[in-house]
């Protein structure tokens, strides 16, 4: 059993990394490509896919590769029934791990580039159909996650998760944000990859609901969880429950 320290660590570094991953591609994205924002957009999702599977791949078998809320508080309303996965003490401290995590990758990310340490995105994406971007991307992403698990495939899900964000950067109004701790992070950074931080609020509303409809897709899908089932996601990790 993997010490709960040890995991937080993990999602610490994993979410800081993914939003360095993302907040430094957008960064260079816009050095290399000033003029052509289609460009700098592949140029920031070939940088996250590669990023995202190699770090579930690594730390994965750690702490579960979340670095999302929504899919750890999503372990957690699945362990309510199976007895397996979060408890409610360690998802509150998953959410704090997350979220600061997220938060230093912005400011890591700035500083690498050479700009203030905290500059607050002017970004603005208020809009319905953004949201709805951000519903569709997040509800896509715990399906992808929680089916892989049902199915008992989490080998794949390197390869499954990142290949889905990837996607739905492109086919998604948003360009996938789908974290809430990420939406955070991405508003300590005035870049490409950024949102004002008046924007958040309404993303983080979105990804929550996406999260419900998800889980609810999972479910329609594969039936209720049955108690003692594994529902650890990304990967399999070792948790305190017995």
């Amino acid at each position: 059993m993997i010490p709960l320290p040890r995991r937080l660590l993990a999602e610490f570094t994993g979410t800081a990394l993914l939003v360095t991953v993302v907040v430094g591609s957008g960064i260079m994205a816009q050095t290399l490509s000033p003029n052509d924002v289609g460009l700098q957009l592949l140029e920031n999702t070939l940088a996250t896919v590669l990023g995202l599977g190699v770090l579930i791949v690594v730390l994965g078998p750690v702490s579960g590769a979340h670095f999302n809320p929504v899919v750890s508080a999503a372990e957690w309303w699945q362990a309510r029934r199976t007895g397996t996965g979060l408890t409610a003490r360690e998802l509150g401290a998953y959410l704090v791990a997350q979220t600061g995590g997220a938060i230093g990758g912005a400011v890591l990310a700035n500083a690498m580039f050479d700009k203030p340490a905290v500059s607050w995105a002017t970004t603005e994406r208020s809009a319905s159909h953004l949201w709805l971007g951000e519903v569709v991307a997040t509800a896509g992403l715990i399906l992808v996650i929680f089916a892989l698990v049902r199915a008992g495939r989490t080998t794949v899900a390197p390869v499954g998760v990142a290949g889905y964000i990837g996607a739905a950067y492109w086919f998604t109004s948003s360009t996938s944000f789908a974290n809430p701790a990420v939406t955070i992070g991405r508003a300590f950074s005035d870049s490409f990859a950024g949102i004002a931080p008046a924007s958040v609020p309404g993303f983080v509303v979105a990804q929550l609901a996406g999260g419900v409809i998800g889980l609810l897709l999972v479910a329609g899908l594969f039936g209720r969880a049955s108690v003692g089932e594994e529902h650890e996601a990304v990967m399999p990790h070792p948790v305190s429950r017995p």
